[in-house]
């Protein structure tokens, strides 16, 4: 993508009513204005919120939004140009319960308020081998979506990554967390209806390739704090992990 094109799609990600932007001083330290109120005054509904986080452009977002009408959906991403896809087809198509947060993950917590999200959905996030803090699924950013979800709010993978997927289920069974759904290899049982039917672009690449794609659901309790699997061993996974670039 060309720098003029990049700077086209910011100038016109400011003009879509379904994509919110805050600044980092808005959020680094402080609450967002729309922290606890994104029912009332984003929606402009009490329906439930349920969050896509690394979005990038918005494909799961808009099919969940599209899928069920009676729940809220917002997509967070920190890059502009992915988003701008998303956003220019929520608002060419008037879906009014779909939207779009342009920040860091890590403030999601300056975002939206305690039990504000029900549910949370990670797609086809990079597994980060290398850097355990920095996986969406770690202990740390748990905790961080602990803060923002009602005990027991279900948490979403959704991956091409069998290192992520073994990680998480790692983490998940050594603290106790209950499991809603896992199926490994998800497509080996058929097309998948529903929720999970959803395909993005990425998903539809690597299903061409042969790469297994493996789902797991979990309900993220309150109580004592997370820690990571001490006696998870990734390395047959992280040899096997081959990053896909398209």
């Amino acid at each position: 993508m060309s720098g003029k094109d990049k700077l086209r799609k910011f100038r016109e990600n400011e003009t879509f009513p379904c994509l919110v932007q805050p600044a980092t001083e808005e959020v680094l330290g402080r609450d967002y204005r729309l922290k606890g109120r994104w029912g009332e005054e984003f929606f402009h509904n009490s329906n439930p919120i349920v969050m896509e986080l690394g979005c990038g452009k918005g494909e799961y977002t808009v099919g969940l939004a599209q899928k069920n009408p009676q729940v809220n959906y917002i997509g967070m991403d920190i890059k502009g140009a992915r988003l701008w896809k998303g956003a220019k087809y929520v608002t060419e198509h008037s879906l009014p319960n779909a939207g779009f947060v342009r920040t860091r993950i890590e403030f999601i917590d300056s975002v939206f308020a305690p039990g504000e999200i029900s549910e949370i959905w990670i797609t086809f996030a990079d597994p980060q081998i290398n850097k355990e803090r920095r996986r969406l699924t770690s202990p740390l950013f748990l905790e961080r979506y602990r803060k923002i979800m009602p005990p027991g709010g279900i948490v979403h993978l959704k991956t091409d990554s069998e290192y992520l997927y073994s990680y998480t289920k790692a983490l998940v069974a050594h603290n106790g967390l209950p499991v809603v759904a896992d199926i490994g290899d998800l497509y080996s049982h058929g097309e998948p209806d529903g929720e999970l039917s959803i395909k993005t672009f990425y998903e539809s690449h690597y299903l061409r390739l042969g790469v297994p794609i493996n789902y797991l659901a979990f309900r993220l309790e309150g109580g004592v704090p997370l820690c990571s699997p001490p006696d998870w061993d990734g390395s047959d996974a992280a040899a096997r992990h081959v990053r896909i670039k398209f």
